[in-house]
């Protein structure tokens, strides 16, 4: 499966953003989606993730009540929804998916096989 990641931009302390992410080139629903960021000089670390039906989801203590994932398995696409976006937000976003055998939602990168190009969002104080 190939992800595009787009949507990031420059927004300030406290407004919202939306990030999306669109496969191609396999079942999407049979993948568990997951958002990662990564900040300059950071290790990528988790942010949310997405049950193959949608139907559950997992989130990083840090942006919990702030963000919101969503997956559309009609439009092959994941999205993440942030509000009251923080400067510790800024970070490279990227989607990715997972295709274990037993469908998991995890935090760990290593278990994402598939990932995207990944988007810039950058929160100005």
């Amino acid at each position: 499966v190939q992800l595009q990641a787009s949507g990031g931009g420059l927004v300030q302390t406290g407004g919202s953003l939306r990030v999306s992410c669109a496969a191609s080139g396999g079942t999407f629903s049979k993948y568990v989606m997951a958002w990662f960021r990564q900040a300059p000089g950071k290790e990528r670390e988790f942010v949310a993730a997405a049950s193959r039906s949608g139907g559950s989801t997992m989130y990083a203590d840090s942006v919990k009540g702030r963000f919101t994932i969503v997956r559309d398995n009609a439009r092959n696409t994941v999205s993440l929804q942030m509000n009251s976006l923080k400067p510790e937000d800024t970070a490279v976003y990227y989607c990715a998916a997972s295709d274990l055998i037993i469908p998991t939602m995890t935090s760990f990168p290593d278990q994402y096989s598939y990932w995207g190009q990944g988007t810039q969002v950058t929160v100005s104080s």
